[in-house]
């Protein structure tokens, strides 16, 4: 607070420099906040898309897994999905957006990933198109977990600049331009009280050297 700050003009010119630099501040950090923003809604859309395609697309698939299940019986679909498959080769890595870390996952399985693991001689048309549109709904999978990804990690950051922005505009730059005025005050007020004691002085002076000439001049009359 003001009464807490020592009020010379050493003090007052440290405290209008931070005053430059936090408002400086304050406005890089509400310009990253916005475009932080931007793209957290272009995020938002992506993934809201996404879930909408992958949703549609598994229900799609659980629907197949279903008549397959009918026509073939749970166990024969467990002994056809035991046979080894193919891995699902994908790299992951890291991009930066607005200073955030973010995951990037790439498919890059090919071709050979939507291929079908068994044999066509016991199993129906409707467990293959399952497992084949599963296979090709993987890349989609992985973007979606990545786009969510990305989704939480710039909400996180958007709330820890959303609080030094506020604690800067509502806080800091308020208190130092409080102190700012008090000392600012201060100085004048001790400016105005130098100012009536040279005035009282100069006044006593004044009085002083009348009073001297007033004796000089009855001292030469009396002569």
């Amino acid at each position: 607070m003001a009464t807490q700050v020592n009020p010379t003009r050493m003090e007052l010119t440290r405290l209008k420099k931070r005053l430059v630099t936090a408002v400086r501040g304050h406005k890089l950090l509400k310009d990253k906040r916005d475009e932080m923003v931007r793209q957290f809604m272009l995020h938002i859309r992506r993934n809201h898309a996404l879930r909408l395609e992958v949703e549609k697309a598994l229900q799609g698939v659980s629907t197949r897994f279903a008549m397959a299940k009918a026509q073939m019986g749970a166990l024969r679909i467990s002994e056809a999905l035991l046979y080894p498959a193919r891995a699902a080769v994908y790299e992951v890595g890291m991009k930066n957006v607005m200073s955030v870390d973010v995951p990037t996952i790439t498919f890059t399985g090919g071709e050979e990933a939507t291929e079908i693991p068994y044999a066509f001689t016991f199993t129906s048309s409707s467990l293959d198109n399952a497992v084949v549109e599963l296979s090709a709904l993987l890349p989609k999978l992985l973007e979606l977990a990545e786009v969510e990804k990305t989704c939480n990690l710039l909400a996180d950051e958007i709330e820890k600049t959303r609080r030094r922005v506020n604690a800067l505009e509502y806080v800091m730059i308020p208190e130092m331009q409080t102190n700012i005025k008090f000392i600012t005050m201060k100085l004048a007020e001790n400016e105005r009280a130098s100012t009536v004691r040279l005035m009282k002085a100069k006044d006593m002076m004044a009085a002083q050297e009348a009073k001297a000439q007033a004796e000089r001049a009855a001292k030469r009359a009396a002569g």
